[in-house]
């Protein structure tokens, strides 16, 4: 195991690592992945590069990051663990305002450019099992896309949906959401032969394990550590107020019954709240010792 690996999940990580002028490569492949273009992007122009105090300041807003590609196409990426009520109108909001704030720098309506949000959520949204999601502007009745309308996309990467095995992943996606759930245990002297085909990739594996972080930095991330910790010990004690509950229960449908009913309730919530803060189910299931 590497020195200390971080978590690019963590928000200020993933800024750190995707959101910096050195690291614009990594940026750049990881939205090659998402929107699957063809041919590729080969540039882009960071809009808000990682900085501290930057950072701090934005501590109590979304935490982003932005850049426009070579075609003037602007995107907004988001990192978010825990799930947020309304989050599909909050993801709506944010494009909107990123496309609106673009008449900052532009002459007027006409210089306006396509705006893309990237959503890479850590806990499941949609019904069903597909882990990316595409939505843009199209025509109700046709299902045609037109392009003088089609300046507005969103992507959902949901990454708890994401189950394939090493020797599954088929495409950049696939290997850059397998690298997000697994970074924590990779070695950049020990690359899964999955992932050697991607230099981003095997580069944001190496830049993890020699991170430096400030004191500050440091400081911001334990805290955000022992938040997800705490949420563990809340999860814990869900998981007995769930026993708790059935007893109640109990005394109304029968003990037993009420027990079971409780201890279900209590066994699911808490599973849950582990997996909305980043833990797989595997993990979580060993954390609360059940099979």
């Amino acid at each position: 195991m590497g020195q200390y690996n971080y978590s690019p999940k963590i928000d200020l990580v993933f800024r750190k690592l995707f959101g910096s002028e050195d690291n614009k490569d990594l940026l750049l492949s990881l939205i090659n992945g998402i929107i699957d273009c063809t041919p590729r992007l080969t540039d882009l122009t960071l809009k808000n590069p990682y900085n501290l105090a930057t950072y701090l300041t934005e501590k109590t807003s979304i935490l982003d990051v932005k850049a426009v590609d070579e075609h003037g196409t602007w995107y907004d990426i988001e990192m978010q663990i825990g799930e947020y009520g309304f989050y599909g109108k909050r993801a709506l909001y944010y494009l909107s305002k990123m496309y609106v704030d673009q008449l900052k720098e532009a002459e007027g309506y006409a210089t306006l450019k396509t705006t893309i949000g990237i959503h890479l959520i850590d806990f499941d949204y949609f019904p069903d099992e597909r882990y990316r999601h595409r939505y843009l502007w199209k025509d109700a009745d046709t299902n045609e896309a037109l392009d003088h309308l089609n300046y507005q996309q969103l992507y959902f990467i949901e990454m708890r949906k994401f189950r394939k095995e090493w020797t599954e992943l088929a495409s950049l996606l696939d290997r850059w959401i397998a690298f997000l759930n697994k970074a924590e245990d990779l070695e950049h002297d020990d690359v899964p032969s999955a992932l050697q085909s991607e230099p981003e990739i095997v580069k944001a594996i190496s830049r993890l394990e020699v991170m430096y972080f400030e004191a500050k930095e440091r400081e911001i991330y334990e805290a955000e550590l022992k938040a997800r910790l705490d949420e563990i010990e809340k999860v814990r004690t869900a998981l007995v107020k769930g026993e708790g509950i059935g007893f109640e229960k109990g005394e109304a449908v029968g003990l037993e019954k009420g027990e079971a009913i409780g201890i279900e309730i209590g066994i699911a919530r808490a599973l849950q709240r582990l997996r909305d803060n980043g833990i797989s189910e595997e993990e979580a299931r060993r954390i609360l010792g059940i099979e």
